[in-house]
């Protein structure tokens, strides 16, 4: 019998689509993690935990694996960005004693378009053999196996640079949100490609609240953003 972790268990109907339960709640715990990281709220942590523990039984489902190796690395992640935006070094804490936003330099730029390019390629063609190599876990191919790599590396980057509290981070967000939209939508999971450019928008309120925010710290003749 299916169980409300089963894509095909169905918790209602939209327009027509038929809406899982896990799909629905996977959505939902994401818009909210998303919208609470926009806030810079340290809450968005622990909501991202249960946000990716639904995603990554529902892209196995639906043979995006490099999504789903993806939760793996952002369950970790979001315990580590709860521990750091909690406890900030000497010097990065704001008034709410939590770590400040700032800007990436020009170093960390390079490397991120460099890392995004070799990554992709890498993990695509590893994806691509994943039903090769190991035929009993993955029993069809991975389906768009480079923009699916594309997202997957995007993303780490992107919460990487989260967990630092960089503003770039938000640029990338908002190419992997749109990228992602159209993938979804492509695979039949609709509810999540409408998630993913609801995404779009949060992002942009993020980057400006974040920025916002970084030009409280200072006054306006002293602004000074990454090399």
């Amino acid at each position: 019998m299916a169980t409300i972790f089963d894509i095909h268990k169905e918790f209602f109907k939209l327009l027509g689509y038929s809406m899982s339960y896990i799909e629905f709640f996977g959505v939902l715990t994401g818009l909210a993690a998303t919208w609470l990281s926009a806030k810079a709220r340290i809450s968005s942590w622990p909501m991202g935990i249960v946000n990716v523990t639904l995603s990554f039984i529902l892209y196995y489902q639906v043979q995006l694996y490099p999504d789903m190796l993806l939760q793996v690395f952002f369950f970790i992640t979001n315990v580590v960005g709860w521990w750091r935006w909690s406890h900030p070094r000497e010097g990065e804490a704001d008034t709410k004693k939590e770590l400040k936003v700032s800007y990436m330099n020009r170093r960390d730029r390079i490397l991120t378009v460099s890392a995004t390019l070799a990554g992709t390629l890498l993990l695509g063609n590893f994806a691509a053999r994943l039903h090769e190599w190991l035929p009993g876990l993955f029993s069809a191919p991975s389906a768009y196996p480079f923009v699916d790599s594309f997202i997957m590396v995007l993303s780490i980057l992107a919460t990487f640079y989260m967990i630092q509290k960089k503003i770039e981070c938000w640029v990338i967000w908002l190419l992997v949100d749109l990228v992602a939209a159209v993938l979804y939508y492509v695979k039949g999971i609709k509810f999540y490609s409408l998630e993913y450019f609801i995404f779009s928008g949060i992002v942009a309120f993020g980057l400006l609240h974040w920025i916002k925010e970084y030009r409280s710290y200072r006054s306006p003749f002293s602004i000074q953003q990454g090399d």
